[in-house]
């Protein structure tokens, strides 16, 4: 069966092509992609060829990693429901994770319509859903996961350390739990899209990152009490632990390549609990999906550029290249 993908062909190399996808099966269901959210800061690893999988970093003498399929998230309307599927019908919207290809290094991507997939990687969305608010759901759900997994009391302060996608959903996220949130960035443009009451916002361009914390730290007497990496700054997560409030969270969710280490026992000496979370699951994603529908998290007011899926080039030169501010990426393949 014939699609047409976006494709990694090498090191800073992206094309658009027409490539073979897997004949559906009776267990699977087609769906003719419509939106795809591109997840910069994975992608662009993946583009730049630091990564050889989702948490491994690329070793030079290791397995190839290109030619590949990247992305891992998109909505559209059912085409085709195999006869051992139930719950879908044609027409329906859903999102859709990553989709089987037969192209390059991966058995999976992202970028591809139509897109070939079991029901285990397809919701069916809501009525109230906007299936373009919807089309970044593995990546909202890895923001909604690193506000979810630390205890919060009222009044604690959460400071998240990266103004992109999963930094602002990490930050709602905290919010709705009761946090009161302080995002530390690089970008005046993207901490402008916080949208949380008296959540603080920091440019690390105007001051170090030691200054940084140490600022948002005296706003509470206890200290942080939740502090979240969103871009994996390890140096900072240590810088942060004397300003830690004691039995506080931290949570890692950024790509540390080969530089990610931590000293347990500084943690110990707080009593400090390290959460890593990673990746996506069924009941995580159900609960994003649900508070997305309650308008408890903003996801499109995050879109900043929307391109069409042949013109993939140019939205990755965006990322790669920074010409201008942006945030949330969208393909439309209509």
């Amino acid at each position: 069966m014939k699609a047409e993908a976006v494709v990694f062909e090498d090191r800073n190399q992206v094309g658009f092509r027409e490539i073979q996808v897997p004949d559906p099966t009776a267990a699977d269901v087609v769906v003719r992609t419509r939106f795809s959210w591109i997840s910069n800061g994975t992608e662009g690893s993946y583009l730049r060829g630091e990564r050889s999988n989702g948490e491994s970093p690329y070793r030079a003498g290791g397995p190839p990693v290109f030619p590949r399929v990247p992305g891992y998230q998109k909505t559209g309307t059912v085409e085709w429901v195999g006869s051992q599927v139930d719950g879908l019908r044609r027409g329906d919207w859903v999102f859709v994770a990553s989709s089987r290809v037969d192209y390059g290094v991966t058995a999976a991507g992202g970028h591809v319509s139509p897109a070939v997939a079991a029901p285990d990687s397809i919701w069916k969305l809501p009525d109230n859903v906007d299936p373009e608010a919807a089309s970044g759901l593995v990546l909202t759900q890895v923001g909604f996961n690193c506000g979810a997994r630390p205890l919060v009391e009222a009044g604690d302060l959460g400071v998240v350390i990266g103004d992109g996608l999963v930094g602002h959903w990490a930050s709602q996220t905290l919010g709705l739990r009761g946090a009161r949130v302080a995002m530390i960035g690089r970008h005046g443009f993207r901490l402008q899209l916080l949208q949380i009451d008296g959540a603080i916002t920091i440019n690390a361009n105007d001051t170090d990152s030691t200054e940084a914390l140490q600022h948002v730290a005296s706003d509470s007497s206890e200290g942080i009490a939740i502090l979240v990496d969103t871009v994996g700054a390890i140096h900072a997560v240590n810088e942060s632990l004397p300003l830690m409030k004691h039995d506080g969270h931290i949570v890692s969710a950024g790509f540390y390549g080969t530089e990610g280490v931590i000293d347990i026992q500084k943690l110990r000496r707080g009593e400090q609990t390290l959460h890593c979370p990673s990746g996506w699951s069924r009941p995580r994603m159900d609960r994003t999906l649900q508070h997305i529908a309650r308008g408890e998290l903003e996801t499109k007011s995050l879109i900043t550029h929307r391109f069409p899926a042949r013109e993939a080039r140019t939205a990755w030169d965006l990322i790669v290249n920074r010409r201008e501010s942006s945030l949330g990426i969208v393909l439309e393949w209509d």
